[in-house]
């Protein structure tokens, strides 16, 4: 699973790799509470506006370990005579928890799935401000800063 997700982040046609932008991300998070930081890749469009964007996040705090595998899509909404557009994407993920025997609670280690929401504000020079909601076993909710590099 892991194998087949670092391909589809980081393998791209020949023809595509001047359109593709790869980023980095960091931020806070709920249930569980953890500072998280990754990267990220996006697509050229894959029809008007919609991009693939997979990210890769690893979270460390509240008596765990978490390494996030996000396969979303994003559809770039643009404002008008601005530098920044705003942006809505969802997209399933693979949570990979790893569980410290001391912390309390329930949960366990292994793999579980998750599907994420998310909006988020981008300047056209890259940086951007992100919310994200998860579902399933993905954390409750994501708030990070990143930049994308051209």
């Amino acid at each position: 699973m892991v194998g087949i997700v670092a391909v589809s982040i980081w393998a791209a046609p020949a023809a595509a790799q001047d359109r593709m932008k790869y980023g980095v991300r960091a931020g806070v998070s709920a249930e569980p509470e953890q500072f998280f930081f990754g990267g990220h890749v996006e697509t050229r469009p894959l029809l008007e506006r919609l991009t693939f964007k997979p990210s890769a996040e690893i979270g460390i705090g509240d008596g765990a370990t978490l390494i996030a595998l996000n396969l979303e899509f994003a559809y770039r909404i643009p404002v008008e005579n601005q530098p920044f557009a705003l942006y809505v994407g969802a997209g399933p993920a693979a949570n990979i928890y790893s569980i410290n025997g001391d912390s309390p609670g329930g949960g366990a280690d292994g793999v579980h799935g998750g599907f994420n929401f998310f909006v988020g504000l981008q300047h056209e020079k890259g940086l951007f401000l992100e919310l994200k909601v998860g579902a399933v076993d993905s954390p409750s909710l994501k708030f990070m800063v990143g930049f994308s590099f051209k």
